[in-house]
């Protein structure tokens, strides 16, 4: 595949980096449209949606500073390659930092939350699709050995696919990224089919929720199991147990209400012999 896009002069642009900008740029742009379907201030989840992305690179940026302060500090120059690394720990912090972000100015600006969460859905979906998009082409979270018996397999040649991304060079693998992309860009397009007819606000944040974590999980399956962490012996990996979380979150959403108690009688009030309400004389 493809991790250097083009060159300017001496400067590579990866196309990691290139591909997931575009996402975020059509993503930002559907918002304002979400937004308005969803009855909420387009302008409010703007500001919203562009504040949790920085803090989301933010966070994920500085958890790699702290973690490799030894070695920036002999070669400073080294923090402009950091955003060249791509580890599911990142992503995890920077989802953290982005959502905690959105949910302190949506409180902050009075924005209602569930409408917010469906409005923020379907352009959510999408920018993952373009993000997942990226990673196959420059070869981030690679798939697993796919063998000789799977022709859609793709093999990477380039050195800094190895260089950035840990990639093998010339072992066919499971396009995985290639899954999840599909995964994600199909999820858009239902939940912007579904959004302008949900039936309760949250529905179409919580149904985000569980399909997403559904394509997370399966996904996992043909994903090499590097940088991963995995735990309980190796049952499951950490993006795995993020995906069980956002499918209790998705259903705690979507639970239905409780229903609201019938007001009692009214004081100084009863009732005939025949059911009648009756004032006391």
């Amino acid at each position: 595949m493809h991790p250097v896009l083009f060159h300017i002069g001496r400067v590579l642009i990866p196309s990691y980096g290139a591909v997931a900008a575009v996402g975020v740029l059509l993503a930002l742009a559907l918002v304002m449209r979400t937004a308005r379907i969803a009855g909420v201030d387009a302008g409010k989840v703007w500001n919203l949606s562009v504040l949790s992305l920085f803090a989301a690179l933010a966070a994920a940026r500085l958890l790699l500073v702290i973690a490799n302060f030894g070695a920036l500090r002999r070669h400073p120059a080294w923090v402009l390659g950091l955003a060249m690394v791509h580890h599911p720990l990142l992503a995890g912090v920077g989802a953290l930092a982005g959502g905690g972000c959105a949910a302190m100015y949506a409180h902050h600006s009075k924005l209602p939350l569930r409408a917010t969460a469906d409005a923020l859905a379907p352009p959510l979906a999408l920018g993952l699709a373009f993000e997942q998009a990226g990673a196959l082409l420059a070869g981030a979270s690679y798939g697993t050995d796919a063998g000789p018996g799977v022709p859609w397999a793709v093999t990477y040649s380039d050195p800094m696919a190895a260089i950035w991304s840990g990639t093998p060079l010339g072992i066919p693998l499971h396009p995985v990224q290639a899954y999840a992309a599909l995964a994600f860009f199909s999820i858009a397009a239902l939940l912007l089919t579904w959004l302008p007819l949900e039936r309760r606000k949250g529905d179409v944040a919580g149904f985000w929720l569980i399909g997403a974590a559904v394509a997370i999980f399966l996904t996992e399956l043909w994903r090499a199991p590097e940088g991963r962490g995995w735990l309980f012996k190796g049952t499951v990996d950490g993006p795995e147990i993020a995906a069980v979380a956002m499918v209790i979150a998705g259903g705690m959403i979507l639970r239905e209400p409780k229903s609201t108690p019938a007001p009692r009688q009214q004081a100084g009030q009863n009732r005939g012999p025949a059911g009648e309400t009756r004032g006391n004389a």
